[in-house]
């Protein structure tokens, strides 16, 4: 189990983004953070990771300290190394088990041509191979989803599902409440820098319907006076 205790960060000169945040993550599961835009679902991330130093709380994992040696991370904006091609970009991360050329059998990537050349949707597929290869423990996905086709969609869905069973414990956002209730075994939904609830599946008709509910009613009336 994951365990996050109390934990409060806040940036400089801004509003505190997470309020004494607790959360307990089943190991071996695909966990979603859903939240609307400025809940707070980035920050927790770089937290974990440790990205973000937080000012109060603790993250432990079977009561140690986890960090950078037992997740990888995908992060929204992936930065790459200018003038540098595919290939060499994996090869900075060391595995010696990972074949990239099957495993770019999934993602057909020109791994021959320097970054800098690929498409948006290319450079996310990179980046994905980059956070498989690593093999962590803990997998944190920061929008795995953004900038790829229907085909390559799927393909990460039923990768995540297989490296679950192999157990992996994956952390998951998106904007897109589909693609998380579609994929996670829970989903903890961030308010204002809290857990407000955690659904699991049998759970999700419910927190779907709920969480579009509360945001049609945030919208009617400003929609209303739109179209008046």
């Amino acid at each position: 189990m994951i365990s996050i205790n109390n934990l409060t960060v806040s940036y400089q000169n801004k509003p505190r983004i997470l309020h004494g945040l607790n959360l307990e993550i089943e190991e071996g599961k695909i966990h979603g953070i859903a939240g609307l835009n400025g809940s707070g679902k980035t920050t927790l991330l770089n937290t974990l990771f440790g990205l973000k130093k937080p000012e109060k709380g603790i993250i432990t994992s079977k009561n140690c300290n986890i960090n950078k040696k037992h997740i990888s991370y995908l992060t929204t904006e992936n930065y790459f190394y200018p003038y540098i091609t595919g290939r060499e970009y994996l090869s900075l991360f060391q595995n010696e088990l990972f074949n990239t050329r099957h495993w770019n059998e999934l993602f057909g990537l020109p791994l021959h041509q320097v970054i800098d050349e690929y498409s948006s949707g290319m450079k996310k597929k990179l980046a994905l191979m980059s956070v498989l290869k690593q093999n962590k423990p803990i997998m944190i996905l920061d929008e795995p989803f953004n900038n790829l086709d229907i085909e390559t969609n799927r393909t990460v869905r039923t990768l995540l599902l297989k490296m679950k069973e192999n157990g992996k414990t994956i952390i998951v956002t998106s904007h897109i409440i589909e693609t998380l209730t579609n994929l996670c075994d829970r989903i903890h939904y961030l308010e204002n820098g809290r857990i407000k609830f955690s659904r699991d599946k049998t759970e999700f008709a419910a927190f779907e319907s709920e969480l579009f509910e509360r945001i049609e009613k945030k919208t009617e009336n400003i929609i209303d006076r739109i179209f008046c």
